[in-house]
């Protein structure tokens, strides 16, 4: 039987900290996303966890994340993959703006729809932008074509499932021990197709910052279990601070 997969969506970046969207833009960990990491790290010892190989993203947040974790478990050597295809899902023109002066100007239930429906894309940037990628030079080696200027969440899952059937499924086929660290958007993606969640169940599905979550599989390769390693009170408070991110607080 397959071991299990290790998802770990990136610790507390400087733009969750400022509830700002962030997509693709490159921002880095907060000082409470560094240690949110590391207490990921200190879970998945305490758990007895070592790992072959890690995936994360092009994003220093995911990067970070996954070689503070891999550092807490003095597993730094091992292989660690960066590919386009974990990114974040890209919010077009909605990046870096405050969610919940999104939320007071568009009213909450259209920012529930740029943040969460399967299929509604917010506004595109421009391929003369300085924030679109095809100026990047970690996309120099992807087809220009392929680079977005703005995803919805079934954008994203058309990137991430053939990147799992692909290049996930064949190590662990192999009995290789492997984490994902990457985002909120592009882990949302992956459990969708390993659970084959509908449109509308995805859309409740919120992932937490820095919480190990464990796949275990059959010998098929099929999904058959999905579990948070923290205490579910733990979980349950950090699912509701990310759901509530969309929302206008007002006095």
């Amino acid at each position: 039987m397959p071991p299990p997969i290790i998802l770990l969506r990136h610790g507390q970046s400087q733009w969750n900290l400022e509830n700002r969207f962030t997509g693709w833009v490159d921002i880095d960990l907060s000082p409470n996303g560094h240690e949110e990491a590391r207490r990921a790290g200190v879970l998945l010892n305490d758990r007895g966890f070592q790992f072959d190989v890690a995936y994360t993203s092009v994003l220093k947040r995911a990067i970070r994340t996954c070689c503070i974790v891999l550092d807490t478990l003095d597993q730094m050597w091992i292989p660690v993959i960066k590919d386009w295809r974990l990114n974040e899902r890209h919010y077009g023109a909605l990046a870096g703006l405050n969610k919940t002066e999104t939320a007071l100007k568009y009213g909450e239930a259209q920012v529930l729809r740029w943040r969460r429906s399967y299929d509604v894309r917010p506004d595109s940037i421009g391929r003369d932008s300085a924030h679109w990628e095809g100026h990047d030079p970690r996309y120099a080696h992807v087809d220009p074509r392929l680079l977005p200027q703005t995803e919805c969440l079934a954008d994203t899952v058309a990137r991430v499932e053939p990147f799992w059937q692909n290049e996930i499924v064949p190590q662990l086929r192999a009995g290789r021990r492997i984490l994902i660290a990457a985002h909120g958007n592009s882990l949302r993606a992956l459990i969708k197709v390993l659970e084959n969640m509908s449109n509308k169940e995805v859309i409740d599905l919120n992932i937490p910052t820095a919480q190990p979550i464990s796949l275990e599989f059959d010998d098929q390769c099929k999904l058959k279990a999905r579990r948070y390693l923290a205490d579910p009170t733990e979980i349950e408070a950090a699912m509701a601070a990310v759901a509530n991110q969309g929302k206008a607080q007002r006095p």
